[in-house]
């Protein structure tokens, strides 16, 4: 027996409509420098300029199928972008601009785009890599001249158009496909490839459209009519958490910070535009909230900022709530899973501000409705849910890859689930406690030590800023802990002082006996720590390491 219910396909048109006829009076606002008003388009003007370039990409032969990059920051363009594509059948091609240029020149060539869209002030980075795109065939520079393209074209053999120029020459109006299969590509991104190629995951329009609702639940990002959403995680890597789609159908004011990505120009833009959410990486609030200690930083706009990426330090979260009484929630998630799976809401009945409740905050956060987790030994068995049993993380759900483009990847799949990657726990009630990343866990005398709880520890200090640790290797015990800290500026700490800030944090095993002081921790193209890069770095001998006796595990 079947339903009686209409079958509406769930697809970016159907977004694009929504957002179009219910919000075409709420704005999008794109920074234009510091102490410079942001440049503003209401949803109603957006989706006008979203069917122009429909109709531009269409008589440049883009047909449905047809990739189309985009070299972007967050700004109106690339929201028009992310409407478009998609919604005439043609799939959006996310270009991550932090990554090595050889990888660029690697996803933009294995995923065949046909046409880039790029900023202006990226075009430096874009133009050296064109003569090695094989089947990009037009360029559409946005936000500034196309002659400069022109001039420093080079060997490129493209053809370079001016974006506003485009959309100038086409009528209004773009009559959509109304047969885009909901299973059908929407949109690509590529995993920030820290080993090997970066691979690709195809997001379907049903796909997004589900994580887009996701995000605007109670138990999700909370993204609401009310809001005026500021997403500073990139729209270049996975589809900015979803931010775009669910501001869009939600009807909430948009705040793209563009180019500005600094502390001070987030903080000039968040005077001027007053967001209510926000999401990004940790190290972005963690910097944010540093330059607030010396400059005026005015958060109290604010009810929410949404972080993850990389685990979140319980101290961040606490220094925020103390210093600006505003709430950073944590999310779990992955290139893979679109990316959001868990958000870290301590249950019902839980004290505020209490012990429990700080546990709860600083965990991966519960699953999402629609994402089922396991936990799997290193033997392949599925080990129990008692929020102490540690394993692979592997899950599976609406808005999870089940496989990669053009690459079978087997050992990253598990018989329909996804291997994170990541090792932790899991509760019977859907929590999720991750101890490391499995190639980053340290393996010292036959047990594990949490790389993760080390530096949420140490980011505690008062004086330090950023804490990452490796694992290196070791005579007696196979790898002990290497320690490499960040003071803030004008502090000072010892490794002692740090030992024994630690005691009674970790078990005592765990404190390193190894330590450097750094500059900066390495990072990768999406703002992680990028712990090959240290373990390279001590192996060669480039860190200036103290070694404390009496101290290793024993």
């Amino acid at each position: 027996m079947r339903s009686t219910m209409m079958d509406s396909p769930l697809t970016i048109g159907s977004m694009l409509r929504h957002g179009r006829h219910l919000f075409a009076t709420k704005t999008v606002e794109t920074f234009s420098g510091v102490d410079t008003a942001p440049r503003s388009r209401t949803f109603g003007e957006i989706a006008e300029r979203t069917d122009r370039l429909a109709s531009a990409l269409t008589s440049l032969g883009i047909e449905q199928g047809d990739r189309v990059g985009t070299f972007m920051w967050n700004c109106a363009e690339h929201l028009e972008a992310y409407l478009a594509i998609p919604s005439m059948g043609a799939v959006l091609h996310t270009l991550n601009i932090r990554l090595f240029p050889e990888q660029v020149v690697y996803i933009a060539n294995h995923a065949e785009d046909k046409v880039v869209l790029v900023d202006h002030s990226l075009l430096p980075l874009l133009l050296p890599l064109l003569p090695e795109l094989k089947t990009v065939e037009t360029v559409i520079v946005a936000n500034g001249p196309v002659a400069d393209a022109e001039d420093g074209r080079g060997a490129a053999t493209q053809t370079f158009l001016s974006y506003e120029d485009l959309l100038a020459e086409q009528p209004g109006g773009y009559d959509y496909p109304d047969d885009i299969d909901e299973l059908s590509a929407a949109a690509m991104c590529y995993t920030s490839g820290t080993t090997g190629n970066p691979k690709g995951v195809v997001y379907s329009h049903r796909s997004t459209w589900l994580h887009a609702f996701s995000a605007m639940t109670s138990s999700g990002a909370q993204i609401s009519e009310t809001d005026k959403a500021l997403p500073i995680v990139p729209m270049f890597h996975a589809n900015a958490w979803g931010y775009p789609y669910a501001a869009w159908v939600a009807g909430a004011d948009l705040a793209l910070p563009a180019h500005g990505m600094t502390s001070p120009a987030l903080a000039s833009f968040i005077h001027a535009t007053k967001p209510t959410v926000s999401a990004g990486v940790p190290t972005i609030f963690n910097d944010l909230g540093r330059w607030g200690e010396s400059n005026p930083l005015d958060l109290s706009s604010f009810r929410l900022l949404f972080c993850g990426g990389s685990a979140v330090p319980l101290a961040l979260m606490k220094r925020y709530h103390d210093q600006y009484d505003l709430e950073i929630l944590q999310g779990w998630g992955m290139t893979e899973t679109s990316p959001v799976a868990s958000v870290a809401l301590p249950p019902s009945g839980v004290e505020p501000f209490s012990e429990e409740y700080w546990r709860y905050r600083a965990s991966a956060g519960r699953l999402l409705f629609g994402v089922e987790a396991r936990v799997v030994g290193e033997d392949g068995t599925v080990l129990p849910n008692d929020g102490r049993t540690t394993g692979e993380l592997e899950c599976r759900g609406p808005w999870v890859t089940g496989s990669y483009y053009g690459d079978d990847a087997p050992d990253k799949f598990d018989d329909g689930w996804l291997k994170t990657g990541d090792v932790g726990s899991l509760t019977e009630d859907g929590f999720i406690f991750i101890s490391d990343r499995s190639k980053d866990v340290i393996k010292s005398g036959g047990e594990w030590i949490s790389s993760v709880d080390l530096e949420n520890a140490l980011s505690g200090h008062p004086s330090v800023v950023e804490a990452a640790v490796v694992g290196v290797p070791d005579e007696k015990w196979e790898e002990r802990p290497l320690a490499a800290v960040v003071l803030a500026e004008g502090k000072t700490a010892t490794p002692d002082e740090l030992r024994q800030f630690l005691d009674g944090k970790v078990a005592r095993w765990w404190v390193p006996e190894r330590w450097t002081f750094i500059d900066a921790v390495p990072k990768t193209s999406v703002g992680k720590f990028d712990k090959k890069v240290l373990r390279g770095q001590y192996a060669d001998g480039d860190l200036d390491v103290t070694q404390l006796e009496g101290s290793s595990r024993g």
